[in-house]
């Protein structure tokens, strides 16, 4: 019987292309063609509102910029769940030139300005959230207590974010900020300790609090000495302080701290960035810098300092602390309860030497040092030891990442919508993840001449770790999926990479080994495993690519069936359930082309063993093919399947549909997935371990839906594959994301309490095969989607 291919709605159809290309930039309207040609306009619904009331670049303010980073992280990734604007603060006499996303401007000054405010924010039923930035300070009145005039007459939810909470308050301080609580709807503060004073100091019900610690940016690259080679500083000692310069920032106590430090370390240079605070040039002008540079000559540090008096993009910042030895956190202020420097400098891997803040206490254990206020001899003393011990610095420096991590603007912007979520009361949210764009960034770092690197620590490739045929496998199905939509040479390159690794690996009978060391070499590892997993996951990759054979070069693919055919001989050897599985589904896609007799014997034969395996074990309750789960679940029955496809074999594809529906209600609940922990396997009657997650499971859950789709139409299936997907946006049990978008590479693992930051081939190869596959059926169901609007509307 012809084999059976199900492709996912390839045919482009004229009408939609036409339609989709007359979307204007607003998204307020698009307009489709009829059969005649002619344009129907379609409203589109208006996404549900969150407005942010905030200082806003261009006032140069700490909290202007970490709205904008929060504001630009919530529209990354719920960018068509939401629409986001912002009510700018501003004092009298200023008046800035802001974004577009600004609709409202707010003098904090006067007090008549905040009722108006809230009417207006009232009049709009569109508004879903409001999210008030609070610091003390950016609103008039006592404690800035005009604002609880806004807070009384708003009629939405609101979420406050306080910056700054401090300790030991009088009387009417706690009566503001107790009235601010009372009117919100939920409470942000950024530390522990914060939440702590709230609860003890201030009346404030704990479930009313949530800690979202300050958001941090993703780094691409984590190898300083990349970044040393490109500036004057290449051979210096960096130590580092920025933001927006200030007496409370206590600059002075590292300026008397250094004579101590360049005795032991002569080229040391201190790095002091940015522009004096606005605000105070408005009531001193430049007292404080000038006071800094004189002390600088006093103590003779001129070849030892640098000022460097501009406010810095975020690319320079992030490029000035990756060359940075050790970040020195000066301030002076024992109230300031978090700091953005202090994380944006653990987020660039820098150890911190910190004055014992909130924010400090709790996030520097292992990654850095606290001391005590304006001591410049324990802050000597903490420089000296960490130069003196380069060991320490480098396990200072993975503890801060790993500390950080957590804290990116993306699982910052998850936190913050699971907020509006719970309390939007009038708006039903349904939260769409976005899907970043599609990057072999990572995938290129990896790749060298011989193959694609096993490991990676960080982002950093590890080549120590070698080369294995099943990475090796799996990138050359997903680099040559990417090609078919690019037809970029880059991809070409990388997949001549890959199918040679492949050839290599074979051997003379036709099997294949799998680990290479990086000089090249098998390793001993080949003969202490069992290698049929790996060798069925060469013929899956050989089969699926040769089925690409109208846009490859002939050559390569003469090499791929070559080796396919050479592997024939062994095929039937296989014991392990899934070595078939991966075998049954290369086979499928190398039988397209060209059906042979000889090889649907094969897949019946295999497919049989599958039968028999599910047959022997599976009952009423338990309908699998062995009596536990493990690893890669989901290809048994998705071969199962492709067998039925390829032979029309009905039993086929009544287990595989069964044994597949079987998984699917163990591994999804609640509205996510969770697939089986490699912590511990899932035995029949046993209890599920709930923690230990693996992208690469993920992924092969991802592929088997898609085809299940393709062949069923079931839209179970479909919603259950942007499910899955949306795990690695951050739609998972500790709401963090696992692709990293600022890399392109993929985490390694999702525990209990923590993320694995490593981005190795394996995750980051199961992330580009999930993307692809919800690339090609997004457009699909975007077409379908289209259709529907259109006839809702005529």
């Amino acid at each position: 019987m012809r084999a059976n291919f199900f492709p996912i709605f390839n045919n482009s159809l004229l009408v939609y292309n036409e339609a989709k290309n007359n979307l204007n930039e607003s998204h307020l309207m698009k307009f489709i063609t009829n059969s005649k040609y002619e344009l129907i306009p379609v409203v589109e619904k208006q996404l549900p509102e969150i407005v942010f009331i905030t200082s806003y670049p261009p006032r140069e303010c700490g909290i202007a910029t970490y709205t904008q980073d929060l504001k630009n992280a919530v529209q990354e990734k719920f960018g068509t769940t939401f629409s986001l604007k912002v009510c700018a603060l501003e004092t009298t006499g200023e008046n800035y030139n802001y974004p577009e996303e600004v609709k409202y401007k707010l003098n904090s000054d006067a007090e008549s300005n905040f009722s108006e405010l809230a009417i207006k924010i009232n009049a709009d039923k569109n508004i879903a959230m409001v999210f008030l930035q609070h610091e003390f300070g950016l609103f008039g009145g006592v404690y800035g207590n005009f604002l609880l005039k806004f807070m009384k007459h708003l009629k939405r939810p609101i979420t406050t974010t306080f910056h700054t909470v401090l300790p030991n308050p009088d009387d009417k301080l706690k009566e503001v900020v107790r009235k601010i609580a009372d009117y919100s709807d939920s409470l942000v503060v950024m530390t522990d300790i914060s939440k702590t004073i709230l609860m003890t100091n201030y009346g404030i019900a704990e479930r009313k609090i949530s800690v979202i610690s300050h958001g941090t940016h993703l780094v691409a690259s984590f190898d300083n000495l990349q970044h040393k080679t490109k500036n004057q500083f290449s051979d210096r000692v960096v130590l580092t302080t920025f933001g927006l310069l200030n007496e409370g920032k206590s600059i002075e106590t590292a300026l008397d701290a250094l004579p101590q430090i360049i005795e032991k370390f002569p080229n040391v240079i201190y790095l002091i960035i940015g522009k004096t605070h606005p605000e105070v040039v408005k009531k001193e002008g430049e007292k404080y810098r000038n006071f800094l540079y004189e002390k600088v000559q006093n103590l003779h540090l001129e070849n030892n300092v640098r000022f460097i008096n501009k406010y810095l993009s975020l690319d320079e910042l992030m490029d000035y602390l990756q060359r940075t030895k050790i970040y020195l956190f000066t301030s002076k202020d024992p109230n300031q309860a978090v700091s953005g420097t202090l994380a944006y400098a653990m987020a660039c891997g820098c150890p911190v030497i910190a004055t014992p803040i909130p924010h400090a206490k709790e996030f520097l254990d292992g990654a850095g040092f606290n001391y005590d206020f304006q001591d410049a001899n324990q802050l000597a003393e903490k420089t000296i030891e960490l130069l003196y011990n380069p060991k320490l610095l480098r396990e200072m420096r993975l503890n801060a990442l790993h500390k950080i991590s957590p804290t990116s603007w993306q699982n910052s912007a998850i936190a913050h919508i699971e907020l509006v979520k719970s309390n939007s009361k009038k708006h039903k949210i349904v939260l769409q993840y976005e899907m970043p764009k599609i990057s072999l960034n990572h995938i290129k770092r990896m790749t060298t001449i011989n193959g694609l690197i096993q490991f990676s620590a960080i982002s950093k490739p590890s080549i120590e770790s070698g080369y294995t045929l099943d990475d090796n496998a799996r990138a050359l199905i997903a680099v040559t999926k990417h090609y078919q939509l690019t037809n970029s040479e880059e991809d070409l390159e990388l997949i001549k990479t890959y199918l040679k690794f492949i050839l290599f690996c074979q051997q003379e009978d036709g099997s294949f080994l799998n680990y290479v060391d990086k000089e090249g070499n098998f390793t001993a590892n080949n003969s202490n495993e069992n290698l049929e997993d790996a060798n069925g996951r060469a013929i899956w990759a050989l089969g699926e690519f040769i089925s690409f054979n109208e846009i490859l070069d002939k050559n390569m693919i003469r090499k791929a069936k070559f080796a396919i055919e050479k592997s024939l001989k062994n095929i039937l050897k296989f014991h392990s359930p899934r070595a078939i599985s991966f075998a049954i589904k290369g086979l499928y896609f190398y039988n397209l082309e060209k059906e042979s007799p000889r090889i649907n014997h094969l897949i019946t034969s295999l497919a049989d063993n599958l039968v028999s395996k599910y047959r022997g074990i599976s009952d009423k309750k338990w309908k699998w093919f062995e009596d536990y789960l493990t690893y890669a679940n989901s290809i048994l029955p998705e071969a199962l399947l492709y067998a039925g496809l390829s032979t029309g074999s009905e039993l086929y594809k009544n287990i595989a549909k069964t044994s597949f529906d079987f998984l699917l209600s163990l591994t999804f609940k609640d509205d996510q997935i969770k697939v089986i922990s490699n912590q511990g396997w899932y035995h029949k009657g046993k209890t599920v371990n709930q923690y230990g997650e693996q992208p690469i499971d993920v992924a092969y859950t991802i592929l088997a839906l898609q085809t299940f789709y393709q062949v069923y139409e079931d839209e179970s299936y479909k919603n259950k594959m942007k499910i899955a997907f949306d795990w690695f946006l951050g739609k998972n049990h500790l709401h963090q994301i696992i692709y990293n978008p600022k890399t392109g590479g993929c985490y390694d693992g999702l525990e209990q309490h923590h993320v694995n930051l490593n981005q190795g081939a394996e995750s980051t190869i199961s992330y580009l095969l999930s993307r692809l596959a919800m690339e090609k059926t997004s457009n699909s169901i975007k077409e379908m989607e289209f259709y529907e609007e259109v006839f809702q509307n005529k």
